[in-house]
């Protein structure tokens, strides 16, 4: 014959660690599944996309990443909490994300190729026949047509022959100073996610890091600013100066340095425009 009260403690027992598990999220019941994430269509993260280009938050880079099939904002230290809201309420297909420093273009006055009062860096030597240029950044061009290897612009290296930005963020500048030698060694390619890269500027040197995105798209604060579209993103650090710098793995060229926030002390996002727009854009050869 059973114990009518030891059942009674057992059950009471069973019913006490059921309700603990089930306060600790631990214990699932049979037949209960938790709710599948949202899918969202490659026409609906174009929408999403859109969505947050129109909100007009300054200070934010946004791709789609189809891994998670969301579109990743990353937004700078710039960013208020009301703008970060806007940008939620644009789609429900948005994922943010925080960076420390402020996206501007990299520019400077200082070393490495001078234009007016500003200071920038050479990307990659071209060439179209006999003739030789450089890359560089577009928003360099803006603010400068002329170049020389020093601040006191004693050397000439020559002037722009043509630039875009915002939008994309190029510039080609003609050797017209015949006594300066411009090497190459390097093949356009293309950056893929994850790749590890290399940046060298004027005002850092070279620095290392992890391609995280491409395709993406900028809008910068200050002046220049504006909106670039198409960038790869990196966790390279760089700062003002080493703007128009090239980004490489090994010989293969693969971007100029347009922007970012940070610095090589704490780090920081920075974004590179591809070389193969810039060189195709201009019809020149990365050599």
């Amino acid at each position: 014959m059973v114990n009518t009260m030891h059942a009674r403690r057992h059950v009471a027992r069973l019913i006490a660690v059921a309700a603990g598990a089930l306060a600790a999220g631990a214990l699932a019941l049979p037949g209960a599944a938790s709710a599948a994430p949202v899918s969202y269509s490659s026409g609906q993260l174009a929408a999403a996309s859109d969505a947050v280009e129109r909100t007009g938050v300054a200070g934010i880079a946004w791709h789609t990443d189809a891994a998670t099939g969301r579109v990743v904002v990353t937004a700078d230290s710039s960013v208020s909490d009301a703008a970060l809201a806007k940008i939620r309420q644009s789609s429900g297909a948005v994922r943010i994300e925080r960076t420390a420093g402020v996206f501007s273009p990299l520019l400077s006055a200082g070393a490495a190729i001078y234009g007016g009062s500003y200071r920038c860096s050479l990307g990659f030597n071209v060439v179209s026949g006999s003739t030789y240029y450089f890359l560089t950044a577009g928003h360099c061009g803006a603010v400068a047509s002329t170049w020389y290897t020093n601040s006191s612009h004693a050397t000439l290296i020559g002037s722009n022959v043509g630039y875009t930005f915002p939008g994309s963020d190029y510039a080609l500048v003609r050797y017209s100073n015949t006594s300066l030698s411009h090497p190459g060694g390097f093949t356009v390619a293309d950056a893929y996610v994850g790749e590890n890269v290399t940046r060298t500027g004027s005002t850092t040197g070279t620095h290392t890091g992890k391609v995280t995105a491409l395709n993406a798209t900028v809008r910068y604060s200050g002046s220049p600013g504006g909106t670039v579209t198409g960038l790869i993103q990196t966790t390279v650090c760089a700062e003002g100066g080493d703007s128009g710098g090239p980004l490489y793995d090994g010989n293969k060229a693969l971007g100029l340095t347009s922007g970012g926030s940070g610095n090589c002390t704490s780090g920081g996002t920075t974004f590179f425009q591809p070389a193969r727009a810039a060189a195709s854009h201009f019809g020149v050869t990365i050599y």
